[in-house]
């Protein structure tokens, strides 16, 4: 990798390595199916706070002067030789889904450290200050609500909905902020930034097709989230007849295969579904369920289509509801985030990075959500994908990017934002 712009940096690519190999131990656990170490950190657990008091450990040692808001999101700042200059914003997240990999999230917050000491080390001064955040529960895996800690810092959510979010043993967000030390004194609100910048593997496998290290990121698609719970009634499996059943878990079936028809159909644009909760209750062999109760995840790039997606479904369940007598449907609204485009200034700021770093680079849009969708809400914004291996496979323990893209990531990370902190 060569560097002909001047102002151009590259990361000390052994020490990311070393930070994120480090974290990953923290929660890490032995997976019987890959025979692989995963990672389960999930939000404002006794591990996720282990991992946050870690992580604010190197920032400490970078010499960023750290600040924690009444959200658990935590920012460090290196200041820049215009204090009153509005800053700009790196980061991502630490808290995993239950089954994950050492990149998802990680590798935006422990590149942005190394962007930090690869500046220190060289003596390099900025004129805006330069911000690493960590944003809680990204994931929503926890509390039912992804991107959650970023949403109420740029002010889509207010914070006492937040607190008031419950995991499936009942423990309130607001309550494990104060258990695990993380409920900060500080106004979770953010003041606009100059420009937000993150860094993130990609997740899936369109740069590892095309054969080029680096993504630069358009914008991400729309989410929809919903919980659905349907009641029916118990019944004897072997005693009571087929036709006078109400069975939830019959229902719940029938409505996860209608959403592959509504994918299969193409009538919804570029539409993907997914169920990745299912319970049915009583949960015994031979009784027929009285109840279900299953998460729909639908994702779209295009908030039209995503919308007649949505009443499609709507319908069906209806349709379902007035078709089967004894069955009750209620739906509970998780999230919902619409397609947001990147800022495009920030894009060419990326492009031209990576550009004098001589790497090859493609525009694409992110079909996951993440923390810059809500920042670019209050200032420009863009990310940078890294290329990962196995099809990009994520949320995973195969999860894997080698050392040397993710220096290269980086690297076009750390030039970016060292232009972007210069700017007037």
């Amino acid at each position: 990798m060569t560097s002909s712009a001047p102002d151009t940096i590259e990361v000390n690519g052994d020490r990311l390595w070393q930070s994120l190999m480090g974290l990953a131990e923290i929660g890490a656990y032995d997976d019987e199916r890959t025979g692989l170490r995963g990672v389960n950190r999930l939000a404002l657990t006794d591990a996720d706070a282990a991992g946050r008091r870690q992580v604010i450990a190197w920032m400490e040692d970078a010499g960023l002067a750290v600040r924690i808001d009444r959200m658990g999101n935590i920012y460090g700042r290196r200041e820049g030789t215009d204090p009153t200059a509005a800053p700009v914003l790196t980061g991502s997240h630490i808290d995993s889904v239950a089954t994950a990999g050492a990149f998802d999230g990680c590798l935006g917050v422990l590149g942005g450290i190394e962007v930090v000491r690869t500046l220190n080390e060289r003596g390099i001064h900025t004129r805006r200050p330069i911000e690493v955040g960590i944003f809680t529960e990204e994931e929503g895996v926890r509390f039912g609500t992804d991107m959650l800690g970023s949403a109420v810092a740029a002010g889509r959510l207010p914070l006492e909905y937040a607190h008031a979010l419950t995991d499936r043993k009942g423990l309130t967000l607001g309550g494990e902020l104060t258990r695990t030390g993380f409920d900060g004194p500080t106004d979770v609100r953010l003041d606009p930034p100059h420009a937000y910048v993150e860094c993130h593997i990609e997740q899936g496998p369109v740069l590892a097709e095309s054969d080029v290290p680096v993504g630069v990121v358009t914008g991400v698609q729309g989410i929809s989230w919903q919980e659905i719970t349907i009641h029916g009634r118990a019944a004897h499996a072997g005693t009571t007849p087929t036709h006078l059943r109400a069975d939830a878990g019959l229902a719940a079936a029938q409505i996860i295969v209608h959403l592959r028809e509504l994918v299969d159909s193409g009538e919804h644009g570029d539409l993907r579904a997914t169920v990745g909760h299912l319970i049915v209750h009583p949960d015994l062999t031979n009784i027929v369920p009285a109840r279900a109760e299953l998460t729909v995840d639908l994702r779209n790039p295009d908030d039209a289509q995503m919308a007649r997606a949505e009443e499609a479904l709507a319908a069906f369940l209806r349709d379902l509801e007035n078709s089967r007598p004894g069955l009750t449907l209620t739906t509970r609204r998780m999230a919902k985030t619409p397609y947001v485009p990147f800022d495009e200034g920030v894009q060419k700021t990326i492009a031209q990075a990576a550009d004098d770093h001589g790497l090859e680079h493609i525009s694409l849009l992110s079909g996951a959500g993440h923390d810059a969708q809500e920042i670019a809400a209050l200032c420009p914004t863009a990310m940078i994908f890294v290329r990962g291996e196995y099809d990009g496979i994520s949320h995973n323990p195969r999860e894997y990017s080698t050392p040397e893209a993710c220096a290269h990531g980086v690297s076009v990370l750390a030039t970016t934002l060292l232009r972007l902190a210069n700017q007037a």
